[in-house]
């Protein structure tokens, strides 16, 4: 990796954990900005340093700093109810960043499909998680931990594909400017 790679890798880490910190308390599952945040990474990384940037953002939470929503860090928070949303970020970064990497998909159909797997793979974790942990079943954990924010967090896709377009236009300029 660069020194410009490590560079924006470290500010996309940064960008997860302040979206984290937006946060409005929506029953067991916070309502964050942290899916959009997590939707740019694929967008404006590679795949290497997409996936590296969310174990790095996990990593940093887990050993305690307060990285995740409501300011929480360490383990417990990984390992409790809403954890398996988190860990959804890493899993479905892969898929994410992999679509993203298809060169001869348009880009904005990359960017929805691979928006889409990010989103359903961190929803299937976090169900499952929150079932096992809050003794649920699963309708009751979607209705609590999916369903209600199924709409706002397409929106907050939307959104982000948009601010990716604008970022990575503006890198590309500064590429062009230091030639």
């Amino acid at each position: 990796m660069t020194s410009r790679s490590i560079a924006q890798c470290g500010l996309c880490c940064a960008l997860l954990a302040c979206s984290a910190w937006v946060t409005i308390p929506f029953g067991p599952v916070p309502f964050t900005l942290q899916t959009p945040a997590v939707a740019l990474v694929p967008q404006v990384l590679g795949r290497r340093e997409a996936v590296f940037t969310v174990a790095a953002y996990l990593v940093l939470g887990a050993i305690g700093l307060p990285v995740f929503s409501g300011f929480q860090g360490g383990i417990g928070v990984l390992a409790g109810p809403t954890g398996g949303f988190l860990w959804g970020f890493l899993v479905g970064m892969v898929p994410a960043a992999t679509i993203m990497g298809i060169s001869r998909m348009p880009r904005a159909a990359a960017a929805g499909l691979g928006c889409a797997a990010l989103l359903l793979i961190s929803y299937a974790l976090g169900t499952l998680q929150i079932m096992f942990m809050g003794g649920m079943e699963l309708p009751a954990a979607l209705a609590v931990a999916v369903l209600p924010f199924v709409v706002p967090d397409i929106v907050k896709l939307i959104a982000a594909c948009a601010l990716a377009r604008a970022v990575n236009h503006a890198l590309a300029a500064s590429n062009v400017a230091r030639s």
